[in-house]
């Protein structure tokens, strides 16, 4: 599912627990790399399940994360040449974090969000 204006957009990778959400996440993050994009990742201060600044699948790959503890932190965190954002585990931050989705993709930036269902 995503949601585009302009150019910026907004892309959700949501299922159940281990479905690959935060592989699927890591994957398109890394295709951005590749593109020779900015990435920033973020993730909500209360995820401690791997490590405090990396987001982590279950298959043990790994990417810096920039945890958080509201989703309005991450507008004042993302950097002016960021093209890419990702949030993992999205479902842990309060309801901001739409707004915050919404006002990063109108600035131009690719949000992926992963979370549950």
């Amino acid at each position: 599912m995503s949601f585009q204006h302009g150019l910026g957009c907004i892309e959700v990778v949501c299922g159940g627990m281990f479905s690959g959400k935060t592989e699927e996440l890591m994957r398109r993050l890394k295709r951005a790399t590749y593109a020779k994009q900015k990435v920033q990742v973020f993730k909500p201060i209360i995820d401690q399940r791997y490590s405090s600044d990396h987001v982590q699948s279950h298959d043990s790959n790994r990417v810096y994360s920039t945890a958080v503890a509201h989703a309005r932190e991450i507008l004042e965190k993302v950097e002016d040449n960021t093209k890419v954002v990702g949030i993992d585990e999205a479902q842990f931050f309060d309801e901001e974090i739409i707004e915050v989705a919404q006002k990063l993709a109108y600035r131009g930036v690719r949000v992926i969000c992963a979370g549950w269902v």
